[in-house]
């Protein structure tokens, strides 16, 4: 039996059988190739910044646990890069993420949250994913990055597709690659035609006069902000909804006190952070990590959430406490790779939670179970029934 069996549906309990019976096991990726998997807190910081553990695919051992196999087109960018090209790219696009940059942004996505829970009406039931933690970060990063409104529907579709896989249907991941190169070449092709006061004008303007980017990175670099830069959020904010409700004291706790919102988020991550595990690595030399000897070219998965509630770093790791001292998880990773987009994702999150419980002082888990992705990579909710009720009814 693999020692992760069990782990899409019950993540935490398999971390935790794992994290207590050796630091490193060798288990089966999603794609049924082996791979290594470190879950202990120390040991996937120090690997997070270890120069030997390499995110580049040319270091790869054939039949081994990969990843997700994209297309040369969307498979150049930064999750599959090292330096010096990944200190060029991330030069690049981290103006854009920057905190003061971010704050400007806080009362677009504000009137967004607002906008979003005014359709909703002052009390009823629906889906808070499809409904709100879902639009809201897709409008945001589309704003941001000059997606047309036509767009965003269909991307959201193909990104699911792409998140959690349905084994099978295999033919529905190569069709979302498919439709996502054509729109992505659709899409560069009109900003070239019109630029705009948006980031991928900017890319392209790098692009075409600086000569800074190749072409693939280019579309590799527009496709990596969309994807991450509303994925992650849409299941932060769904799965810190979901956390607070199953806690009503420290619901009741962050009511009594907004404030407390910053810390409260960065709490969600390590309880319940949207990446089950880091970016998957390949030792450019024979190595140990935690003891164990793992050879060069394998496979090597940190698991962030199995780090994050670790007790020998987080004193009872598997209750929530938002006044809980987080300060060094490793949701957002850690080193050169640590997420560019985790000052958006934060202001999201703050502001959408924010701006949910001041509208609705009535919100509950509504008739119908939670719905998780079925993914090793991902944590995040297809579904979340609430109901609701605001201050005037």
């Amino acid at each position: 039996m693999d020692p992760a069996d069990g782990l899409i549906d019950h993540p935490h309990d398999v971390y935790r059988r794992l994290r207590d019976t050796a630091p490193v096991h060798r288990i089966a990726g999603a794609d049924g190739n082996p791979a290594w998997i470190v879950t202990r807190y120390q040991d996937v910081r120090e690997a997070l910044t270890d120069p030997r553990l390499s995110v580049d695919k040319r270091h790869a051992k054939e039949g081994n646990y990969q990843g997700l196999t994209l297309p040369p087109a969307l498979d150049a960018n930064l999750l599959n890069m090292e330096a010096p090209d990944h200190t060029r790219i991330r030069r690049l696009v981290v103006r854009a993420f920057t905190a003061r940059r971010v704050e400007q942004l806080r009362a677009p996505i504000r009137e967004t949250a607002d906008r979003l829970l005014d359709a909703l009406g002052p009390h009823g039931t629906t889906d808070l994913i499809a409904s709100y933690a879902a639009p809201l970060p897709i409008t945001v990063i589309c704003d941001l990055l000059g997606v047309p409104d036509r767009h965003r529907r269909d991307f959201r579709v193909w990104t699911d597709t792409l998140v959690a896989p349905d084994p099978s249907r295999p033919q529905d991941a190569k069709a979302a690659v498919v439709a996502m190169l054509g729109f992505f070449g659709e899409l560069l092709a009109d900003k070239r035609e019109e630029p705009a006061d948006d980031l991928l004008s900017d890319l392209i303007a790098v692009r075409d006069e600086g000569d800074r980017l190749s072409e693939d990175e280019l579309m590799s670099l527009a496709f990596l902000i969309l994807f991450a830069g509303y994925e992650n959020t849409v299941q932060l904010i769904g799965n810190a909804v979901l956390a607070l409700l199953r806690h009503p004291e420290q619901l009741d706790a962050l009511r009594a006190d907004p404030e407390r919102i910053a810390a409260a988020v960065e709490e969600f991550h390590r309880f319940e952070g949207p990446a089950l595990l880091a970016i998957r690595r390949f030792p450019t030399e024979d190595m140990t990590i935690g003891g164990v000897p793992v050879p060069a070219g394998e496979t090597v998965l940190l698991s962030l959430a199995a780090a994050n509630r670790d007790p020998a770093r987080f004193p009872d790791p598997d209750r929530l406490d938002l006044s809980r001292d987080t300060s060094g998880h490793l949701a957002l990773g850690h080193g050169v790779h640590h997420c560019l987009g985790a000052p958006l994702a934060r202001a999201e999150t703050e502001i959408a939670l924010t701006a949910l419980l001041e509208r609705f002082p009535e919100l509950a888990l509504a008739d119908g179970e939670p719905r998780w992705r079925r993914s090793l990579r991902a944590r995040g909710l297809l579904a979340l029934p609430v109901s609701y009720s605001g201050k005037d009814f």
